[in-house]
């Protein structure tokens, strides 16, 4: 394969980073909320919705440019048209310019969107949280899994981990916990669906169910 993966590493100018608004801007609704919702219909399987919540996405950067959650959305959008594509060239190139984008992202977060919220979660955090799960869904030989399972550890190691909304501390514990599952790890497994349900997560009722597979 012609296309090399040393160049997903590349990192944006400082000058890029020194000037991005850090401002705790809210994000256009409902616009962001219709292109997030496009964009879960498109990682169930909906190919039509991943074209659309990927222009959705990079309309909503044209209004706040350098806005990591909305960046990692649209690169995680982008890695779902390698899903959908049918040349392998196409399914690499999409593949590499997702992953690029939502390493921008990564490299974009700063104190600030600690603070800054989006539906009660920081942007830091949520961030984060796109990246882990695009990188974790990817093939072995991509080999971002280890970088997906340290950003979920951080996240959970974040102290504003604990401050988030229910629905996000229970969204990153069962996808830490299935990824646990598929690790082998039966023990952190349960942990993790245990603190789902301890915490009174709306997931509650999935780790209920999830507990029955730890063995």
């Amino acid at each position: 394969m012609p296309h090399s993966l040393l160049r997903l590493a590349r990192k944006l100018p400082l000058a890029i980073v020194l000037t991005v608004s850090l401002a705790a801007h809210a994000l256009p609704e409902p616009a962001t909320q219709t292109a997030i919702g496009q964009f879960m219909a498109a990682t169930q399987g909906k190919s039509e919705a991943t074209e659309a919540s990927l222009e959705q996405f990079q309309a909503l950067l044209k209004v706040e440019p350098g806005h990591p959650l909305l960046m990692s959305y649209a690169g995680a959008a982008t890695t779902l048209k390698a899903r959908d594509a049918w040349a392998p060239w196409k399914k690499m190139s999409y593949a590499e310019d997702g992953l690029a984008q939502i390493d921008k992202a990564l490299v974009l977060l700063a104190p600030a969107h600690d603070q800054t919220l989006y539906q009660g979660t920081p942007v830091s955090l949520q961030t984060r949280f796109v990246a882990a799960n695009t990188f974790l869904g990817l093939p072995d030989m991509f080999n971002r899994g280890p970088r997906g399972r340290q950003l979920l550890d951080e996240i959970q190691a974040s102290p504003l981990f604990g401050k988030s909304p229910a629905g996000f501390q229970g969204a990153v514990l069962m996808r830490a916990g299935r990824q646990a599952l598929q690790a082998k790890q039966g023990d952190r497994a349960k942990a993790l669906f245990q603190q789902v349900i301890e915490r009174q997560c709306p997931q509650a009722a999935e780790a209920q169910a999830a507990l029955k597979e730890v063995h």
